[in-house]
């Protein structure tokens, strides 16, 4: 193709892909929409990156409080004496659906274990409508908070910042475990039995 022909059809390539951006939905936390405003961008999905901390080097207690997708409201306190396995996605995060069926299997799991073991998601940047609809297309069998100004991670200790994330909490409510990408389900039932042994 001459020179000329390449310089003028990159311009047209390139308006015609972000007019079928903007046509992929009108869901303002799309990635579509996250590309075109530009709002959100350096989304960048962790590698599975697993993280233990040492009983002994652990921070405070964290103090987590919200609203869930069904309107309940909800506090790590409420599972006082139990371990705590929360994960951060969003309805627009591939890696979150990736992982999904792990996080469903996992916590079946350790419920049919009836291990002393709460979960609770945490729907990052979302609208609530999205929200509920992917968790029941998901399966996912566990409440989540409704997140969307996405302000909950800060109560996390700088150990989260963006989906998927799975934190595992101790008896304390202090952060003993991090995967940061999309978890399995035996690193995450290992990580939780883990955390259940301890003295």
């Amino acid at each position: 193709m001459p020179r000329a022909a390449v310089l003028i059809a990159a311009p047209v390539l390139l308006v015609a892909l972000a007019g079928a951006l903007a046509g992929c939905s009108e869901d303002p936390n799309s990635v579509a929409a996250q590309a075109k405003s530009g709002n959100r961008q350096g989304y960048i999905s962790g590698d599975g990156n697993i993280e233990t901390i040492a009983a002994g080097k652990r921070n405070n207690p964290v103090t987590l409080t919200g609203t869930t997708l069904d309107g309940k409201s909800w506090t790590n306190a409420d599972a006082a004496g139990k371990v705590t396995v929360l994960n951060l996605w969003a309805s627009w995060c591939p890696p979150c659906e990736t992982e999904a069926s792990d996080l469903k299997a996992a916590a079946e799991k350790i419920a049919a274990a009836d291990k002393p073991v709460v979960f609770m998601g945490i729907n990052y940047r979302d609208n609530p409508d999205s929200g509920r609809s992917t968790a029941a297309r998901w399966g996912i069998p566990f409440p989540s908070l409704d997140d969307p100004a996405g302000t909950t991670i800060l109560s996390l200790q700088g150990k989260v910042t963006s989906p998927p994330t799975t934190l595992v909490l101790d008896r304390e409510g202090r952060i003993a475990a991090r995967v940061s990408g999309a978890v399995t389900t035996a690193t995450l039932t290992g990580l939780v039995d883990d955390v259940l042994a301890e003295q």
